[in-house]
Parts: C-alpha cells; sequence; structure tokens
C-alpha cells in the first residue's frame, strides 16, 4: 500500500473524529438538570400534595421579575408573587376550601383566604413577598366543612436560594473540553501528516 494511501486513510480517521464535534457539543448544551417540574404520575413531585383523596397543584409565578417562569418549592426573588392553587381532579371543587400563607417559623400570616368553593378548580392570588422579607413558608389548603377540618401544607422558601439549573457551568466545561479534544485531533492529524519540503 503507498504512503499517500495510508495518509489518506489516517486524515480520514482525524476528519471522521471531527465530524463527532458538533454532536457532542449540541449534547453539551442541552440542560443537564430539568426545567419542567411537573414530573410523571407516579414520581413525588414537591409542588403537589394531597388534600382529603385529592391531589392539589402548587405555583408561583413571580411576573415582575422573572416573566412566565414557574416556581414551586423554591422562590428565588422577593417581589410580587402569583400563587396558583390548581385541584388535579373534581372533588374540592364542591366543597369550602380556605388558603393560607404564613412564614415560618413564626407563623404570621401573610395572606388568607376565607374558605369558599372553587368551582373552576384554580385559585390564584397576589402576595408581595417583599413586605414580609426572605424565609421559609407555608402554604395551607384546608377542607373545611361544618366542625371538620383537614389541612395539608406545602413548604416553600422566598429569596433564600436559587433554583437549581439555572448555572451555566456545564456549558462552559463541555464547550472547553471540545476546543482541547479538537486541539489535540489537529496535533495528532498534523503529526502523521507528511513533511513536504522544496529540496525532498
Amino acid at each position: 500500500m503507498s504512503n499517500s494511501i495510508k495518509l489518506k486513510k489516517v486524515a480520514y480517521k482525524r476528519i471522521r473524529w471531527l465530524g463527532l464535534l458538533p454532536v457532542v457539543f449540541l449534547v453539551g448544551l442541552m440542560p443537564t438538570i430539568a426545567q419542567a417540574h411537573r414530573g410523571a404520575p407516579d414520581e413525588a413531585d414537591a409542588c403537589v400534595t394531597r388534600v382529603g383523596f385529592e391531589r392539589v397543584h402548587f405555583t408561583a409565578y413571580t411576573p415582575t421579575l422573572s416573566g412566565d417562569r414557574e416556581y414551586c418549592s423554591i422562590i428565588p426573588e422577593i417581589g410580587p408573587t402569583n400563587l396558583v392553587f390548581d385541584y388535579e381532579g373534581k372533588s374540592l371543587r364542591n366543597v369550602s376550601v380556605e388558603f393560607e400563607i404564613t412564614k415560618e417559623p413564626e407563623g404570621q400570616r401573610v395572606f388568607y383566604q376565607q374558605p369558599k368553593k372553587v368551582k373552576n378548580g384554580t385559585f390564584d392570588s397576589m402576595v408581595d413577598f417583599s413586605q414580609y422579607g426572605a424565609g421559609n413558608y407555608l402554604a395551607h389548603i384546608a377542607i373545611v366543612d361544618k366542625d371538620k377540618r383537614l389541612d395539608t401544607h406545602i413548604p416553600f422558601s422566598v429569596g433564600l436560594e436559587s433554583v437549581p439549573g439555572k448555572g451555566y457551568m456545564p456549558q462552559i466545561v463541555m464547550i472547553g473540553s471540545l476546543l482541547l479534544l479538537a486541539y489535540i485531533v489537529m496535533k495528532l492529524a498534523n503529526k502523521e501528516a507528511p513533511n513536504h519540503s522544496p529540496g525532498a
């Protein structure tokens, strides 16, 4: 086999490896932590609680700070926050439900909605947490029926921590690794290439 054919095969192998770089690059740009917080039906979800036999989904939005981004157990910034409680079934629509938000551990009430029937299955209200400050809070959801009361809670924090998955460090590491890989492949390709000097 002639040297030129051998060199072409080596060059082809190097180019083939370089062709994989865009694929690895695109995979590296994919988020490392899922941003959606509604999981599979059997997956535990910190944003869902049971009130009696019914599941209620809690979502928080800070429209003036982060647009339509959804939060639940961690609300990273302090400000006007739209709190939404969605009934996942229909039985709660026919009973009176009470909603309350308290700051913990003091138990200071920051929001209260008297028991009422929510026929459309979605209750939402605005709370400005800048009036109460950063801290840990509890969302209380209670079925109130005559002299009976069934209460459940969803804990969440406001202004204490950032949401996981927002950082760009995994993408920076991936890009750096790809650049290093490209450099190594180019060095190997140059090492295998023949030296054509004018006097040869």
